[in-house]
């Protein structure tokens, strides 16, 4: 009995953990979300520019006052590293030309609280 209630338990868990994010989803402005360093990003390019909006757990923006991070975008055989700024409840950097449809991202980022991280998005 003590087994069957162990099982049903760690399903429960499972499941209410696998519900607050699931990996590749899609943010509130339509980009891709990824979990990094006790936060979601969510990373949205246009033009040469590229952001990564930060939330909570519960998907609240959060002000990226003390944050620090860079992108490695990877189109082909092309590597650019960005430097990202901190601007409100974001990070934005820009790109030497505009990213393709096949580019990968990954974010490299740091926390005001000193949790780093980092996240693999693809465009």
């Amino acid at each position: 009995m003590r087994f069957v209630v162990a099982l049903v338990a760690f399903f429960l868990i499972s499941a209410a953990a696998f519900a607050q994010h699931k990996h590749g989803a899609k943010g509130p402005n339509g980009g891709p979300m990824e979990d990094v360093a006790g936060v979601h990003a969510e990373m949205v390019s246009a033009g040469n520019s590229i952001t990564f909006n930060v939330f909570d757990e519960g998907n609240k923006p959060i002000k990226t006052v003390g944050f620090s991070g860079s992108a490695l975008v990877t189109t082909g055989g092309e590597r650019e590293t960005v430097q990202l700024t901190t601007i409100g409840e974001a990070l934005k950097g820009d790109v030497k030309k505009p990213m393709a449809k096949c580019s990968s991202v990954t974010l490299l980022i740091k926390t005001d609280k000193n949790k780093s991280g980092q996240a693999r998005f693809s465009k």
